[in-house]
């Protein structure tokens, strides 16, 4: 950091130079497009050796490295940059656990890496006032705990829980982001044929049915033709701490468009972004290693013709393959997690657990444990009389007494049933919840 101005390097390993374009390794590569996460393995799109071995930024060796090199005043702006060919030699390799406790103020830690803690410190005002920028810009921050499943070493599920982001992941994630658009940016600007990491603006209709679910919680968005991310930001920092808030943004994310690969820069509506792209993960994502080739050939003396026009018949086919695979590896990992989930759940059978009303369907209704594990009440289970779905409230009604169940409501649950092949979880409801009759009734008025 010089005065107001931040130095940042984004120093990602050059792997296109061990994957030559039309090889078979790349031929491989592509087909695969991505490497997949599932619970207990990762299928890799390049091998082994490469990703842990030469292209692996090890500390004190040096690597060959693809760097975004940027100056950024104190709003954030990046004022100037560079991309470069470079070579990096690691001082220290730090985990995120390390530097999230150097600065939570650890004594040991901020002994052994007195040296860093200046830097630490100074990449997480960075990363706030990049935070900040993007916020202001109407970037819509989706705080999900993902599901983190461990299992022993029969590959069994011996703990499932919501696993959060902390202050370092989230200072690499700024980073990464601002190097994404940069690079986008800049290439965009020089017209040459490249990838971009799309988000379409999301379906009018769809943000009305949003507007209307939300209504029942008492929150509302403006949905004109044209929506803002602005909207929707605003509507996550509302909820933010509240019972429904997840329940909320989980349909706020499911009412948007899916992001995508494009040969076309339309921008990102989630990063309220007008350039971006992947360019941070070349090892485990193909569009990343794609447009790595493309920076180098123009970096050494830019693209002739001939390349220019195979890169412009290449590329459409390469955004839509690499969508493809990418929607595959999602629904692969989310399958996987489902798996053990239920493998879990089946050494819990008969026991209760605390839980909300996530979802609800004419035949029953989801709850989801705070271990993000979700699991069904049928209808057929509530056994205090005959239910009507009312579907304009997403709400669950005993027809004679009027007790009633939300979406967001807590309830506890007792696990009756797991299916394996179908990935499904029974609940019932627990004896507490009828002996209480927690939940509100409704005068029969309501019904008119």
């Amino acid at each position: 950091k010089d005065g107001n101005i931040y130095h940042l390097g984004v120093h990602i390993a050059d792997v296109s130079n061990y994957v030559q374009g039309g090889s078979a390794l790349d031929r491989e590569a592509l087909r695969r497009g991505t490497s997949v996460y599932l619970v207990d393995r990762v299928i890799p799109m390049l091998p082994r050796r490469l990703s842990n071995g030469i292209c692996s930024l090890n500390q004190g060796e040096d690597r060959l490295a693809l760097s975004c090199l940027m100056d950024i005043d104190a709003q954030g702006n990046v004022i100037s940059h560079k991309i470069a060919e470079t070579v990096i030699c690691v001082d220290r390799r730090m985990t995120y656990t390390a530097v999230k406790k150097i600065l939570e103020g650890d004594g040991d830690l901020r002994r052994e890496y007195q040296d860093f803690v200046p830097l630490f410190h100074h990449m997480k005002e960075l990363s706030a006032i990049l935070r900040k920028k993007r916020s202001n810009r109407g970037s819509i921050d989706f705080d999900f705990p993902e599901s983190k499943v461990f299992l022993d070493e029969m590959g069994r599920p011996v703990e499932i829980k919501a696993y959060e982001q902390n202050v370092a992941t989230k200072i690499i994630e700024d980073f990464m982001l601002l190097a994404n658009e940069t690079v986008a940016e800049d290439y965009f600007w020089q017209s040459v044929p490249f990838l971009y990491r799309t988000h379409d603006d999301p379906d009018p209709e769809k943000m009305k049915q949003l507007g209307v679910f939300i209504n029942n919680f008492g929150y509302s968005i403006h949905t004109g033709d044209e929506i803002h991310p602005k909207e929707l930001q605003k509507l996550l920092e509302k909820i933010d701490g509240t019972d429904e808030e997840n329940l909320i943004a989980r349909l706020t994310l499911r009412s948007m468009k899916r992001a995508q690969y494009t040969t076309e820069c339309v921008g990102h509506f989630g990063l309220a972004a007008k350039y971006y792209c992947h360019f941070t993960s070349p090892i485990r994502r193909y569009p990343d290693l794609q447009i790595h080739r493309i920076i180098k050939e123009n970096l050494h003396g830019g693209l002739k013709q001939t390349r220019f026009k195979h890169y412009q018949n290449l590329l459409p086919e390469v955004a839509k393959h690499t969508s493809t695979t990418e929607r595959r590896a999602d629904d692969a990992e989310r399958d996987t997690d489902k798996v053990k989930m239920v493998e879990y759940m089946e050494k819990h059978m008969g026991e209760e657990f605390d839980g909300v009303i996530s979802g609800m369907t004419a035949w029953g209704m989801y709850v989801e444990l705070p271990s993000t594990i979700e699991g069904m009440v049928s209808v057929t289970s509530l056994r205090d009389g005959y239910y009507i779905y009312d579907e304009n409230h997403y709400e669950m009604v005993n027809e004679t007494t009027g007790r009633t169940f939300k979406l967001g409501q807590k309830v506890t649950v007792k696990v009756v049933a797991t299916n394996k092949i179908l990935r499904t979880i029974d609940f019932e409801l627990s004896e507490g919840e009828w002996e209480n009759g927690r939940t509100k009734k409704r005068k029969p008025t309501d019904f008119q």
